[in-house]
């Protein structure tokens, strides 16, 4: 079997939204008005990222000094092949930079050339024309005496922040997976049998949670099933790919022990009960993926 179509990509992306506090919010909107801050902890040494709490004695930070701009290289490291993610796309480094009145250092990208980075490298931040109160207001440092250019920025104080997050993958089917979606490609449902437990498990697993046993028996399951649990989902949420309302089931198929989910259609959401018998809808041509099979509707 060549086992090499089965590689896809995928994404795990969402975003965050963060609402800061009195002492976050402050860091933010000094960063949306080009200036950087730190906050004041125990013994008079400057935070900067600030904290809300002194790692030292945890108690709460005291007030907010301006820092900077300009600050050292500390330590750093060197990227040759940049990321979809990260700050610049040519070559450059990440630094731990401490800044002129800091007690602590702030990472964040270099734009210099490489043999130009170094320990000791007098740094400055270059902002980005379009500020908004994160991090990424600092497009990135660099080397000292290049002309700054800050845009003005006003508005009120930022109180809340979102960071959407994205990290891709590019998965290969293993053996198990492959035969799985081979049978998929072909129609079928197949399935695999513990040695322990003689439970079957659709989709299949390389071994048996329960009993820890590679499971090896292939056992093709009939594409007619019961709806033992359900939810309808009637709010809308990002990257939703069905327009809602739609039911999300568990339907144990008559020859496996577990059930696969899956969507429940051809009908109206509030018909779906549990004990519902329902067969499989395929996609025409068929995928080697889940999404093959359109939904689970009703038998007639």
């Amino acid at each position: 079997m060549d086992r090499s179509r089965f590689v896809a990509p995928f994404v795990l992306q969402y975003s965050y939204k963060r609402s800061l506090g009195p002492v976050l919010s402050q860091f933010a909107t000094a960063l949306r008005d080009g200036r950087i801050l730190g906050a004041v902890g125990s013994e008079g040494r400057v935070l900067v990222p600030p904290v809300e709490a002194d790692p030292a004695t945890g108690a709460s930070v005291g007030r907010l000094v301006e820092v900077g701009p300009a600050g050292t290289v500390m330590s750093w490291t060197w990227v040759e092949e940049p990321g979809d993610t990260d700050p610049l796309d040519r070559p450059f480094g990440w630094a731990a930079i401490q800044l002129d009145g800091a007690s602590t250092q702030l990472l964040h990208a270099v734009d210099v050339a490489r043999d130009a980075l170094k320990v000791g490298l007098r740094v400055q931040p270059r902002w980005s024309d379009e500020r908004s109160g994160t991090i990424l207001d600092i497009a990135c440092f660099e080397a000292v005496g290049a002309t700054v250019v800050i845009h003005p920025s006003e508005g009120e104080p930022v109180t809340c922040f979102e960071a959407p997050t994205r990290i891709g993958y590019t998965v290969f089917a293993g053996a198990v997976t492959a035969d799985f979606l081979e049978a998929l490609c072909e129609g079928r449902l197949v399935g695999r049998r513990c040695p322990g437990c003689q439970k079957v498990y659709v989709p299949p697993r390389g071994s048996c949670p329960t009993c820890a046993l590679a499971m090896e028996e292939p056992v093709e399951v009939a594409q007619v099933g019961t709806v033992t649990a359900f939810s309808v989902v009637r709010i809308p949420f990002e990257g939703q790919r069905l327009e809602p309302p739609y039911a999300c089931a568990h339907v144990l198929l008559d020859g496996a022990d577990v059930p696969l989910l899956h969507i429940v259609g051809g009908c109206e959401v509030d018909d779906v009960e549990v004990g519902m018998r329902v067969e499989a809808v395929w996609a025409d041509p068929i995928e080697p993926t889940l999404a093959s099979i359109h939904f689970f509707r009703p038998v007639a």
